[in-house]
């Protein structure tokens, strides 16, 4: 399990880092059901793997504190094999509950935010987002939502179909080119994305969040962002940009072509009006 968990977070299988998060925290179960002769070889092979856990997805700030805060909870704190697998146990149940509640609550205080007959523009895919719409559009809230492809993995598809899905969702989809028109065009309420990350005064999201948080600032359309409070990092993480297969760019590559595929990039957060985490919102 532990093996098949890094190879999906290669490939993107999962979208949400909440989820890889989560998913990376279960399949560290796996420990669990194998036999050790030693305390030390049970604290090598959890090293061992959290750390490749981690490392499928150096830029997922919230697989990295996950990692790291299930390793520290159990190495070095055990006096034997069964003591070590019932911190490991109580340590990703710990940090699953964590994510979960976190992603949750973030979810139910954006959904406070948004107002009937509010249109809004979105980017991308983020689980916590489509939540927060899911909950209020249940209390009776009508929105309109015009969503970007998300080239090149077109993540926006997925997010539009699912919002089609919703009752009271009018949803439209866009190529990205098109945000900027969008925004002048339609003159959404507001701008709404989830995060990979936010460090320091940077926000860390799926490529193309900067040019429609510019081109929002340029308008006048205020851009909320969403996510669990553990996604907000003060220190002790170096965001590092992962950079997908040209195949994805264009299928049989020109001569002379170099192809550019990052999967992230960095918004200043001068451009965010304001952050909605479960510990509530934080106005900028």
């Amino acid at each position: 399990m532990i093996d098949e968990t890094v190879a999906e977070i290669r490939e993107m299988q999962t979208h949400s880092s909440s989820v890889v998060a989560v998913k990376a925290a279960r399949a560290l179960r796996e420990l669990l059901d194998r036999e050790y002769a030693t305390l030390d070889e049970f604290e090598r092979d959890l090293d061992h793997n959290a750390g490749a856990l981690r490392r499928a997805n150096p830029s997922h700030a919230s697989l990295h504190r996950t990692m790291r805060a299930v390793a520290d909870d159990v190495l070095g704190n055990a006096e034997t094999v069964e003591g070590g697998k019932d911190l490991l146990e109580a340590a990703v149940d710990r940090e699953v509950d964590r994510i979960e509640t976190g992603k949750r609550e973030a979810a139910a205080n954006a959904a406070d935010t948004f107002e009937d007959g509010e249109t809004f523009l979105t980017h991308d895919y983020s689980s916590t987002v489509l939540e927060a719409i899911e909950s209020a559009v249940a209390g009776g809230t009508h929105l309109t939502a015009y969503v970007t492809e998300a080239r090149p993995r077109f993540l926006g598809r997925k997010t539009a179909r699912t919002l089609a899905a919703m009752d009271r969702v009018d949803a439209h989809l866009s190529v990205d080119a098109a945000a900027g028109h969008l925004l002048r065009e339609v003159e959404p309420d507001r701008v709404v994305v989830g995060m990979d990350c936010i460090v320091e005064d940077t926000l860390y999201n799926r490529i193309g969040t900067f040019p429609i948080a510019a081109a929002a600032a340029e308008v006048g359309v205020p851009v909320t962002v969403v996510g669990s409070g553990t996604k907000v990092i003060d220190g002790g993480f170096r965001f590092e940009n992962e950079f997908r297969p040209p195949t994805e760019v264009m299928l049989e590559p020109a001569d002379g072509i170099t192809l550019e595929n990052p999967a992230y990039d960095a918004t200043p957060m001068h451009l965010v009006g304001e952050v909605i985490t479960d510990e509530g919102v934080i106005d900028r």
